[in-house]
């Protein structure tokens, strides 16, 4: 997934969850998961690569709607003049 720092305070708990879900079937926990705490995430395929471009474009495209809409809400609100 590309990462635009600018966009992460619009990022939501839904965002997350979803990217989350689409790679959970890749995670592969060790024996002793119970213990260690520790697992690995199997590579992905060719198949799974494209759609995670899929899945990060349209994350991007959302964030920078949400980046639009709360610049106008802000603007809205901040519509004083600085200049006296």
């Amino acid at each position: 997934m590309k990462l635009r720092t600018d966009l992460l305070e619009h990022l939501t708990d839904e965002d997350i969850l979803e990217e989350v879900l689409a790679n959970n079937h890749r995670y592969k926990p060790e024996p002793l998961f119970s213990k260690t705490g520790v697992g690995s995430l199997l590579s992905a395929t060719t198949e799974e690569r494209v759609q995670e471009e899929v899945r990060s474009t349209a994350l991007i495209e959302r964030l920078k709607k949400r980046q639009q809409e709360s610049g106008r809400k802000n603007n809205s609100t901040n519509s004083r003049s600085l200049k006296r």
